[in-house]
């Protein structure tokens, strides 16, 4: 079967439908058993795709794990309350007091975060490195280095990794390697299949697709499987049912908004280049992203998401182009139907080694409308910035 037959069709076994076209609403917390032999059964099974508790998961949970495992190709799925919830819990399956980890500059804040804030606490120490650094890498591996964790393309200043070049430098120390997909999403790029051997993505972007649920995912080849399995479990995760039946249902269209969202914004990034307040863009489809080779060679898409790098501006100029906007509207998060757009004076406070020696940076999520609108709305606000200037 080819991709968009194999999506329609992961995760709807007759076990899970019963008979209908979508998995089952399966809501629970506690499982009843008809004897001890079948509570003992279960309790032997509780690892495989057998009712057992309620945090083990319901029918309704196996079958979106099956459909992201296709999604993934990996060997099992890992379902969390967020996505920043995957990327932790991923960490500290892994890792432990004395060991070290080697963090992309350009990852998600709250995984900065987490680093210097909980793990640097648990004697864990982070060393964050170039994005850009491939092979070279090895020169940052020292004898206790347990993980790699990767972000590609990362997160406001989309830099693609040499995600293979990375990993055979952490394979040969046998070094863990990780990697945010959330902008690859699984569609367009799958991180198991170039030697990742976890792939986490926030489901609540385009998984879901409608800003109403908030996910995570983590999706584990055969050999970390076990571990992730168990040691998410024993931290306490798990997901509603309904969350994962809305997770199901946006699957099932994520290619076709996928395809809308990344016309859109090639469109729109394309307009924005040829703009004289614009220093460059960072869309990884364009030539002036950094790591953009890497893009053409390893992805077969992209999506709504790219930022702007602006030749000058300043705070009170920022904040007038946001106020001015219409249709863009201001918020968190990304990957649903609207559009979104968030600004940042300065990288510089994100970054630890990388720097930062550009202007602003407006990140735009290009969502479903029609684009025509979505440009005039940014040509009036950049006028509006221009003149704060």
């Amino acid at each position: 079967m080819k991709k968009n037959t194999k999506l329609v069709a992961a995760g709807r076994k007759t076990q899970y439908t019963k008979g209908v076209v979508n998995p089952v609403v399966q809501r629970a917390s506690t499982v009843v058993f008809d004897s001890v032999a079948d509570m003992q059964e279960a309790i032997s099974e509780r690892g495989k795709r057998t009712l057992f508790y309620g945090r083990r998961g319901t029918n309704t949970h196996f079958a979106l794990q099956d459909a992201i495992m296709e999604l993934e190709n990996g060997a099992g799925c890992a379902l969390y309350p967020c996505g920043a919830a995957a990327i932790s819990q991923a960490l500290l399956s892994f890792l432990k007091t004395g060991d070290h980890l080697l963090m992309v500059d350009t990852a998600y804040e709250p995984t900065r975060d987490f680093c210097d804030k909980i793990l640097a606490g648990l004697g864990i120490t982070t060393t964050y490195y170039d994005p850009l650094i491939g092979a070279d890498i090895e020169s940052l591996i020292q004898d206790n280095t347990k993980v790699l964790f990767l972000e590609s393309p990362g997160s406001i200043t989309m830099e693609v990794q040499d995600v293979p070049s990375l990993v055979k430098a952490a394979k040969a120390k046998g070094v863990i390697t990780m990697l945010d997909n959330t902008y690859g999403n699984g569609w367009h790029y799958r991180p198991l299949e170039h030697g990742v051997d976890i792939s986490i993505q926030a489901a609540t972007k385009y998984i879901v697709g409608h800003s109403d649920v908030m996910m995570g995912v983590a999706v584990a080849n055969e050999t970390l499987w076990p571990t992730l399995r168990e040691n998410s479990y024993l931290l306490g995760q798990c997901t509603s049912a309904d969350d994962a039946y809305l997770a199901l249902r946006g699957l099932r269209t994520m290619p076709m908004r996928l395809q809308q969202h990344e016309k859109s914004a090639l469109q729109v990034a394309n307009w924005l280049a040829g703009h004289p307040l614009v220093d460059h863009v960072r869309h990884p489809a364009l030539k002036s992203c950094p790591g953009h080779e890497f893009f053409k060679r390893d992805f077969s898409g992209s999506n709504g998401l790219f930022s702007v790098v602006m030749k000058e501006g300043h705070r009170k100029a920022i904040n007038r182009f946001l106020d001015s906007l219409h249709h863009f509207k201001m918020g968190f998060s990304w990957g649903g139907f609207e559009s979104l757009v968030t600004a940042n004076a300065s990288m510089a406070p994100l970054r630890s080694t990388t720097g930062w020696q550009y202007g602003p940076v407006i990140r735009l999520h290009i969502g479903l409308e029609d684009v025509e609108d979505l440009i005039a709305d940014l040509e009036q606000a950049l006028k509006v910035y221009q003149e704060s200037l």
